[in-house]
């Protein structure tokens, strides 16, 4: 059987863990690895061609899906219009508040090329996302709560250390404890952002002069913290790698709805030992799916609401029915 021929564009935790996943995907290879960096700087895991970015127009041919492993506040913006324009994408895109703009970018660029980005896959959004679907669709009447960490958030992290002056930074999403009693008890409290989650903030500053500045751009920045309760903790480069080197996550969406005088509660949850790992695994799945759409010249920018379950997987449909049906 030919294999899946992927692509990884980003090589850090995220891009670590697609390279990983891969490695364990019969149906799949990783061919290359685009990369910013000079590639001879780059020490992979795999055998793997590593490309500068400037240079994937080389790959067009050679290469069926790139999984886009950027960061979603200035990186996969700008990436992925790109890349669409030349191939079939896959991406963790995870601001909530500016997925409809993005995916309407993002579509423009794939239709006109006639390739596939499914956009925004990952947990939440992603799996998460389609739980709330399945939810609010069988109980129309009711509530859904999403509740995330306690874990460190990728996509915050690396928002923080985009900020000038900032050398390195981690940042926790804590929900809070007495907000999912309420909603497991099914009261359907109505909770304000601030009221289910914190955050918490560990930096590394450049300079000590800049701290001020920087725990003001942090706690002001919109769509990630300016809603919330946030705690931002200065320490040095040794505590950081010590301390906060692991990239553990997870959550819960739960809904409380009632069918007449009944009331049901549904719930789905996640506990990761490691978030780039287990995103890099949802990746690879809507990968498999992204290659197969395009083999049917179903183009455009897609959303896992799209993408119908018998595509995630290498086994054939009669195999998935006996199994898991």
């Amino acid at each position: 059987m030919e294999k899946i021929r992927v692509a990884i564009c980003g090589y850090g935790n995220l891009g670590k863990g697609v390279e990983k996943g891969l490695s364990k995907s019969s149906d799949m290879e990783l061919v290359a690895i685009f990369t910013k960096r000079d590639p001879n700087s780059l020490t992979i895991n795999s055998n793997a061609t590593v490309v500068n970015i400037s240079e994937v127009d080389k790959w067009k041919d050679k290469v069926d899906v790139v999984i886009m492993c950027g960061g979603s506040a200035t990186d996969l913006p700008e990436q992925v219009p790109a890349m669409a324009s030349m191939f079939n994408t896959v991406d963790s895109f995870d601001t909530h508040a500016r997925i409809p703009e993005y995916i309407e970018k993002v579509n423009e660029v794939a239709t006109a090329n006639n390739k596939v980005s499914i956009i925004s896959i990952g947990w939440d959004p992603g799996l998460f996302s389609l739980f709330r679907l399945y939810a609010n669709s069988i109980l129309s009447s009711g509530s859904t709560y999403t509740f995330w960490g306690k874990g460190v958030s990728q996509g915050h992290s690396d928002a923080i250390r985009r900020i000038k002056g900032v050398k390195n930074a981690v940042q926790y999403t804590i929900p809070n404890p007495e907000a999912i009693s309420r909603v497991r008890l099914g009261e359907c409290p109505t909770l304000s952002t601030r009221e289910k989650h914190t955050r918490e903030c560990f930096v590394v500053a450049e300079n000590e002069e800049d701290k001020t500045r920087i725990e003001k751009e942090i706690k002001e920045m919109p769509n990630y913290f300016d809603e919330y309760d946030t705690t931002v903790n200065f320490v040095s480069e040794e505590v950081l790698k010590s301390e906060h080197n692991k990239l553990p996550h997870g959550g819960f969406v739960i809904h409380s709805g009632n069918t007449g005088e009944n009331k049901h509660v549904m719930e789905f949850s996640l506990k990761l030992d490691s978030n780039p790992e287990f995103t890099s695994s949802v990746l690879i799945a809507f990968a498999r799916a992204n290659y197969r759409l395009s083999q049917n010249k179903d183009y455009g920018a897609k959303t896992i609401f799209d993408i119908p379950p018998i595509l995630l997987s290498p086994d054939s449909r009669n195999d998935l029915i006996k199994k898991y049906l």
